[in-house]
């Protein structure tokens, strides 16, 4: 464990049974967003054979730029995990997200409708956001937020 944290901060993750692992994004929210994704594409074809000679080739290719970045974030959001170690958190995701904890300034959890949120910022001035679905990873968001709130 690392040797600058505070006492409260080593009793938190003692507490909190450490390697934690869990997935970034509720499955069902992964697996509408493929529908989405499915149903997007449908109607792109249509479109595409009843207009495709009228619309400009650059707007056709900016389109199909953009689909292929919905399916890879659809991709991530359904294979992504999120790992809290002694070491810090990381995110499997399109771009590395990767915390230590010597790097955190203060956090704050953010529990939104679909996803759960721990929004990290750094001693860089950087934000990480990190997801976290599963309830276990939920509670420890929390007790981060509380653990390294922002200082008055």
């Amino acid at each position: 464990m690392n040797s600058s944290l505070t006492p409260e901060q080593q009793q938190l993750f003692q507490s909190l049974n450490l390697p934690l692992r869990g997935r970034s994004w509720p499955k069902y929210i992964a697996i509408l967003a493929w529908v989405v994704i499915a149903l997007l594409g449908l109607r792109l074809g249509f479109v595409a054979t009843y207009y495709g000679a009228q619309v400009a080739t650059s707007l056709i290719a900016c389109i199909v730029f953009a689909y292929f970045g919905m399916i890879v974030v659809a991709y991530f959001m359904l294979v992504g995990h999120t790992t809290i170690t002694h070491n810090g958190i990381k995110q499997e995701w399109i771009m590395k997200r990767e915390l230590e904890w010597d790097d955190l300034k203060f956090a704050k959890f953010v529990p939104m409708f679909f996803s759960k949120r721990l929004i990290c910022f750094t001693k860089r001035g950087r934000p990480i956001v990190f997801q976290g679905a599963s309830q276990e990873l939920q509670i420890a968001f929390a007790q981060i937020a509380l653990a390294h709130r922002r200082p008055i």
